[in-house]
């Protein structure tokens, strides 16, 4: 018989309490000795995204029992970005990832449970569940959630992307309270995330695409039969993996991480997708530099397919015609196919039958979408470190100048929309809202949208050292680093400072004299944290560069 590590020895003291806590949950000899899986699960009565997920564990449990295993389903807290996002503009977003991360490690870790399958919903769940497994390194499986379905108004699609941005329609006055008011009552019609390429569909296919996931499983609509399928399928599945004794490093090595990024230029996916993939690096230990990555298969691997906010098509659309994995398929030549899946299988045996449903939805190499890149990194002047920015279909002006209008935070930034204040040919710089200045890379997402709502997006640029959503598009740079409070140049732009931004030369520059420059780096007062208690104050003393995936360690 196997031995696994939570079978302790008979006649130890932990052997002893946890065999009386068993037996007194009803738990028979014969259980006690399988393999002992977690079911990670956040669900949460707050949030749609999450509003399934009781139902997936129930069907993952019961994969287990079938395959032998004795499930035991942990909940962790459940951060939903348009839920958790409302306090402390969006403070509490990045933060909460690297919360359930270490709630994770607490309940698996501590229990010494031989393997665990994670339930992931919306932007942070993904990224967390595969931190999780990277330093956990125990067999682990993702299922994805699913995306939610959309409605219909005056017979037109309304989704939650419409409702993000119907705040700048409403300040331009091209909608009214009560048009946003019908918009909220058909945009979501079922459990699953928002139904575009954002951060959490794009984490889905991440997972996929780096070998987490069944084959299969990204993008798929929630509460479908597919998806139920491959629940049944993981909870199956984990017991062979802890029995071969697949671990996650083996399965996310470096060749793993650039097929991830390739698939994730492929589809344009969220930015936000950087920071999380070299949070799993780093969490595993794993010698992989995403961004250098971003650069090195940026002018290699085109668009295959333009899902909102990228183009017109639909989530859905991207589910029929295959999904990650017809997107794998069409990239086969530029992929590493030797990779280890969680299935047990290398990618090449799991993209043999693979065939594209509809080449009008995901193109080819030769025939793309877009020759790409879709996202590229920016350096220069104000992002020495480098800042990322989406093209998606590649159709914006290669230059943009423009005369700087500076805040602190996102709220007075929408205040000045509101009041009309913001105008053709600006560059809004909202700083001070990184990783550890926010604290936790607070929200510059929602001006974004509101800025695109008022039909602003391709006359203004946006650049930020906070967080933007999946969903935004536009002239807009996230993530610029070093942050603010770290003293990157971000920290001392003016009001009527001038920057320029050239997509083809990937430089972003403040346009100042060398010596102007100089002098305000001598000026810059060294940043004192702000949260001295909670959760935010140990994040912001805890907190690595975003450059090094924003993950926790002791200074």
């Amino acid at each position: 018989m196997k031995t696994y590590r939570s079978n302790f020895e008979p006649g130890t003291t932990r052997w002893a309490i946890r065999k009386a806590q068993w037996r007194a949950l009803g738990i028979s000899e014969e259980d006690m000795l399988k393999p002992k899986i977690a079911v990670i699960n956040s669900s949460s009565e707050m949030s749609i995204c999450f509003s399934h997920l009781d139902e997936v564990a129930e069907i993952v449990k019961r994969g287990i029992r079938e395959a032998g295993g004795l499930p035991f389903e942990v909940k962790t807290t459940a951060p939903s970005d348009f839920i958790t996002g409302a306090g402390r503009s969006g403070r509490y977003l990045m933060p909460s990832r690297d919360l359930l991360v270490n709630d994770i490690e607490v309940a698996v870790e501590g229990a010494q449970l031989d393997g665990m399958v994670c339930l992931s919903s919306c932007d942070k769940t993904a990224p967390a569940h595969m931190m999780a497994a990277a330093r956990l390194n125990i067999p682990s499986i993702l299922v994805i959630g699913g995306y939610q379905g959309c409605g219909t108004r005056h017979g037109k699609p309304v989704d939650i992307e419409d409702v993000f941005e119907s705040v700048g329609e409403l300040s331009s006055g091209a909608i009214t309270i009560k048009d946003i008011t019908e918009m909220c009552e058909v945009a979501v019609q079922g459990p699953g995330v928002c139904a575009g390429m954002g951060t959490a569909n794009t984490m889905h296919i991440m997972a996929e695409s780096i070998g987490m996931t069944l084959p299969g499983s990204a993008p798929v609509a929630a509460r479908s039969e597919a998806m139920k399928e491959l629940a049944i399928q993981a909870g199956r599945r984990i017991v062979g993996l802890v029995n071969d004794d697949l671990r996650p490093r083996q399965i996310m090595t470096p060749d793993a991480f650039a097929n991830a990024i390739a698939v994730g230029l492929a589809v344009s996916g969220s930015i936000n997708m950087l920071r999380h993939l070299q949070g799993v690096a780093a969490e595993g230990e794993i010698d992989v530099d995403v961004y250098r990555l971003i650069d090195q298969l940026g002018t290699k691997v085109p668009l295959l397919c333009a899902i909102k906010p990228n183009g017109p098509g639909r989530i859905e659309e991207l589910d029929a015609a295959g999904g990650a994995r017809a997107v794998m398929k069409q990239l086969s030549s530029l992929l590493n196919l030797d990779v280890m899946t969680v299935n047990g299988k290398r990618l090449r045996d799991n993209l043999n039958d693979v065939k594209v449903l509809d080449p009008k939805v995901i193109g080819s190499v030769k025939d793309p979408k877009s020759e790409g890149p879709s996202i590229i990194i920016l350096k220069g002047s104000l992002a020495p470190e480098g800042s990322i920015m989406k093209l998606g279909l590649g159709d914006k002006t290669p230059t943009f100048r423009g005369i700087c209008r500076v805040f602190e935070n996102q709220e007075d930034a929408l205040a000045a929309l509101k009041k009309g204040e913001i105008s053709g040919g600006q560059v809004i710089v909202l700083r001070g809202m990184g990783a550890r200045g926010g604290p936790g890379v607070a929200s510059a997402s929602w001006f974004v949208a509101a800025v695109n709502g008022a039909h602003l997006g391709a006359s203004i640029a946006v650049i930020t050292d906070g967080q933007l959503s999946g969903l935004n598009r536009g002239f807009t740079i996230g993530q610029v680093m070093p942050e603010a409070a770290d003293g990157g140049p971000i920290a001392f732009v003016r009001n009527g400072d001038y920057v320029n931004i050239d997509i083809h030369a990937r430089k972003v520059d403040l346009e100042i004299s060398e010596q102007e420059f100089k002098e305000r780096t001598e000026r810059l007062v060294p940043f004192v944290a702000s949260e001295p208690n909670g959760w935010l104050g140990i994040y912001q003393h805890l907190v690595q560069p975003l450059s090094k995936g924003g993950t926790l360690k002791v200074r």
